[in-house]
C-alpha cells in the first residue's frame, strides 16, 4: 500500500467504510466501475536495501473466494444503503474518533506521551487529506482524539496476539462503536496489525466476535520520532488505518490480485527489505 493515498482511494476506502462501518460518506469520493482499475504489470522487487525488523502479516489472510465474497457484499450493504455500486457520488465528510490505548510494561517502557498522540492524529490527518504528495487524494476522512488512557501491564505491552489473553485486553479496554477507531500502542515482533470493517460482525477461531476487539495494534516505537529507524514517521498507523477501513496491500493475491487501486500495480509478494534512499 503507498504511503500516499491517491485519487483511486477515496471510492475504495469510502465504499467499503459505508458499507461495513456505517460511517456516512466522505467528501470528494466517488466510485465508478466503469473506470475500475485496468491489469497492470506485476512489480517484482529488486531486493536492495537494508533489511527490515522481522515482521508477520498484518491482517487476516483474505483468499481469492473471500475477497470475491467481500466484494459482494459491500455491493449489496451500499444497495441498502441507495448508494449504487457502478457509480455512487459521495459528498458528506466523515470524522473518526480514536481512542488510543497506551500499554507500558511494569517498569514504564512504552509510555507514548499525550504531545506524541498528537503528533500520530496530524500525521493520519495530513495522510488522509493528501497532504504528502501533490498526486495524493483528500480522502474526506479526519481523525479526532477521543479520549487516551494508560495501562502498566507487561503482558499486554508484549502483545500475546491472537491468543485469548491478546484479545482479552483489547475486549477490555475497547471503546466507542464500529464507527470508532482504536489504537493500541504497544511492543511487538512486527510493525502493526489491523482487522479489517467487514470482519466487524465475525466471529473468530476461538468463538469471539472481532467487533469487541475491533482495531489496530501499533509498535509504540514507529510513532513520530520514536526509537525504529526508517519507520519512525508514524506512517504505521496510517497504514493500519487504510486496512481498518477495507484497504488491501498491493501484494495481496499476487499478480492476479493487488489493492483494487489505480496507481499501484499488483506486488508478487511482500517486500520484506528498507527500500534505498539514495
Amino acid at each position: 500500500m503507498n504511503r500516499s493515498l491517491t485519487r483511486r482511494l477515496p471510492a475504495l476506502v469510502a465504499a467499503t467504510a459505508i458499507a461495513a462501518l456505517g460511517l456516512g460518506a466522505p467528501a470528494q469520493a466517488q466510485y465508478d466501475a466503469d473506470h475500475a482499475p485496468t491489469a497492470q504489470p506485476c512489480l517484482e522487487r529488486d531486493g536492495h536495501g537494508g533489511a527490515a525488523r522481522g515482521r508477520h502479516e498484518d491482517h487476516a489472510p483474505v483468499s481469492a473466494a473471500k475477497r470475491a465474497a467481500i466484494e459482494k457484499q459491500t455491493a449489496a450493504r451500499l444497495k441498502k444503503k441507495g448508494i449504487s455500486s457502478s457509480r455512487a457520488a459521495l459528498t458528506a465528510a466523515v470524522t473518526i474518533p480514536v481512542y488510543v490505548h497506551v500499554i507500558r510494561d511494569a517498569n514504564g517502557n512504552g509510555n507514548v506521551t499525550d504531545a506524541t498522540i498528537a503528533q500520530q492524529i496530524a500525521v493520519l490527518n495530513n495522510t488522509y487529506a493528501g497532504g504528502e504528495s501533490s498526486q495524493a487524494a483528500n480522502t474526506g476522512f479526519t481523525f479526532q482524539l477521543a479520549s487516551t488512557d494508560r495501562f502498566n501491564n507487561t503482558t499486554w505491552h508484549n502483545d500475546p496476539g491472537e491468543e485469548e489473553s491478546g484479545i482479552g485486553y483489547r475486549q477490555q479496554t475497547r471503546k466507542g462503536g464500529r464507527n470508532a477507531l482504536n489504537i493500541w500502542f504497544i511492543d511487538m515482533d512486527g510493525y502493526g496489525i489491523a482487522t479489517f470493517p467487514f470482519e466487524y460482525d465475525s466471529r473468530d477461531s476461538q468463538g469471539n466476535l472481532i467487533g469487541s476487539y475491533d482495531g489496530i495494534r501499533v509498535d509504540y516505537a514507529t510513532v513520530p520520532g520514536g526509537s525504529e529507524t526508517n519507520f519512525n514517521l508514524g506512517e504505521t498507523a496510517t497504514h493500519e488505518a487504510g486496512h481498518w477501513l477495507g484497504l488491501f496491500h498491493t501484494f495481496e493475491g499476487g499478480c492476479t490480485g493487488g489493492d483494487d487501486v489505480a496507481d499501484t500495480p499488483a506486488q508478487r509478494r511482500l517486500e520484506q527489505r528498507v527500500p534505498d534512499r539514495t
